[in-house]
């Protein structure tokens, strides 16, 4: 057999080419001579569970502690293991790990099910938190990761986030899933490491030896042929390798002499750790949402809020924190963003269509209990410098209003108080198409631009679909007509306007936006080295 290619999807950019090393099959423990393990062992290995997840998430930083926070998060919500608890009651109950893997089996297969994408990724992670619980339960103390050649590309039906994260990646290498899919949270880590990756090849043949992985088409060869692996791998050198953030310090300008802000999209204090201010026009956007939950573990005794979020005081140090970094440049915070593909226990509710549901704004106008602590620490730290408060979600001008009036409620709170304070510039995310077409209803200080949701509720395709990049892609011009008008909108009025999400870090599109008049954008830290080049190049 000799270069077998299949076309999977995807995942993460790069090129690799290596030996295939497979993750070996996964030990099925015995349960201990004895008495069967009962609801008591349950419990316990649930609780060893949570301690092993919040040990590495203090240990992780960025994407990988966020993701490995929210399975933290589903194993501490008790009705994860309310079903095999209920099992565990009365004289036929089965053993512990038999009550578990059922119970857990249900809630994954209700996953894949799922019409969203986004869900029907996210079933890696309860695959995760099943088997941490089978060791914990069956093998507590026993947790061996197999050693992997330098360079050599992982082959499997589908990979979880821990399993990535306990590789050691720093000596190359590549990921080949016959299932997966690009919008699950193993490939974002990827994305963030720079390892290539390409999901939904299919079954791999079982004999082959040697793979090249081409991260950017999808495409992987089997067995290929060494000279033509060569001369690719050469072509691409150091593709696999992710680009240092920043690039050069100072301001970007196109080529006819614009000006254009390039600021950063944070979630983690920890993305900022030896970054240079200089390299970026301030923050752009800071999702809350994140950046509150790395809070609470970081302050447990002020995680006093609800679902254990951080109180005021806490909040408002740690928005403090990234005025001080930004010396004096913006920070934008958006209010917490919840719901959709970021739920949380306690707050957010299963339903049916997710993604038009209590999302954003119109969840946290509905809990006050959310908003009103959150603006009360935005607009005492907003006396530390230039901070700005951006709304997610927003779809109606009443929306709007309603915030603004709660804003000015807790300033004159505050005041009243004696406490110091300063009302922040309020603006509005433009990503519901109903928002793009009525911007100048909207009496927003400023506006930011989220493609993604734009894209996604434009062309009635989630953002997460792989199978719908296609669409996405012949349905820009859409999206692009709903972008000028905003940037139109915000021009007769005088407003400033940003863009957030991929479209800003895309070449392409980035050109094309440029060309209609928009002159700001918010990045990852690690973008903005190739977007300061796009910026320079365009006309």
């Amino acid at each position: 057999m000799s270069g077998i290619r299949r076309q999977g999807r995807p995942a993460s950019p790069g090129m690799a080419w290596g030996p295939i090393w497979r993750w070996p099959e996964p030990e099925r423990h015995a349960a201990a001579d004895g008495p069967p393990q009962g609801a008591a062992e349950l419990r316990a290995a649930i609780a060893r569970g949570r301690a092993e997840l919040a040990s590495e998430v203090a240990g992780l930083e960025g994407e990988a502690a966020e993701i490995l926070a929210v399975q933290l998060a589903l194993l501490e919500d008790d009705t994860l293991a309310a079903q095999a608890f209920a099992a565990l009651t009365g004289p036929a109950a089965p053993p512990a790990e038999v009550a578990w893997r059922a119970a857990l089996e249900v809630e994954i297969a209700g996953y894949q099910a799922s019409e969203d994408a986004t869900f029907r990724a996210r079933a890696a992670d309860l695959i995760d938190l099943r088997d941490r619980v089978l060791r914990c339960l069956l093998a507590p103390g026993h947790s061996v990761t197999p050693a992997r050649q330098p360079g050599s590309v992982l082959v499997a039906p589908d990979l979880t986030p821990s399993r990535f994260l306990a590789i050691d990646w720093s000596g190359g290498g590549a990921v080949v899933l016959e299932q997966g899919s690009a919008a699950a949270h193993v490939a974002l880590l990827a994305r963030g490491r720079g390892v290539p990756m390409v999901v939904a090849v299919g079954a791999v043949p079982a004999e082959a030896t040697q793979v090249l992985v081409e991260g950017d088409s999808g495409w992987v060869t089997f067995d290929p042929d060494p000279a033509r692996a060569a001369a690719l791998s050469a072509a691409r050198g150091g593709s696999s390798t992710p680009a240092h953030p920043g690039g050069a310090p100072g301001p970007a300008f196109t080529a006819g002499g614009e000006r254009v802000e390039v600021l950063l999209n944070v979630s983690d204090p920890a993305e900022l750790e030896g970054l240079d201010p200089e390299l970026c026009d301030g923050i752009g956007l800071v999702r809350s949402e994140f950046l509150l939950q790395v809070t609470a573990r970081q302050e447990p005794a002020a995680a006093t809020g609800p679902a254990g979020l951080p109180d005021e005081a806490s909040q408002q140090r740690a928005y403090e924190a990234l005025l001080a970094w930004s010396g004096g440049r913006p920070v934008t915070v958006r209010t917490l963003d919840l719901g959709g593909d970021k739920p949380l226990p306690g707050i957010t509710a299963a339903e049916a269509e997710p993604a038009l549901g209590l999302r954003g704004l119109r969840l946290t106008l509905g809990r006050p209990e959310l908003l009103r602590p959150q603006l009360r620490a935005l607009a005492r730290a907003a006396v530390a410098g230039d901070l700005r408060v951006l709304l997610p979600m927003v779809t109606v001008p009443q929306e709007f209003v309603a915030a603004a009036a709660l804003l000015e409620e807790v300033v004159a709170e505050l005041g009243a108080a004696g406490l110091p304070c300063r009302r922040p510039p309020l603006g509005m995310m433009v990503e519901v198409p109903a928002a793009a077409l009525t911007s100048e209803m909207f009496p927003a200080d400023f506006y930011a631009i989220g493609s993604n949701d734009l894209a996604q509720y434009t062309l009635a395709a989630s953002r997460s679909d792989e199978a719908f990049e296609t669409l996405r892609r012949d349905g820009w011009p859409a999206v692009e007509l709903l972008i000028a008008r905003t940037l139109e909108s915000a021009g007769r009025k005088g407003v400033p306007v940003c863009l957030c999400g991929e479209a800003a870090a895309d070449p392409a599109r980035l050109e094309g936006l440029l060309r209609l008049g928009l002159r700001a954008v918010s990045v990852p830290a690690k973008a903005v080295a190739a977007v300061k080049r796009t910026i320079a190049a365009a006309p």
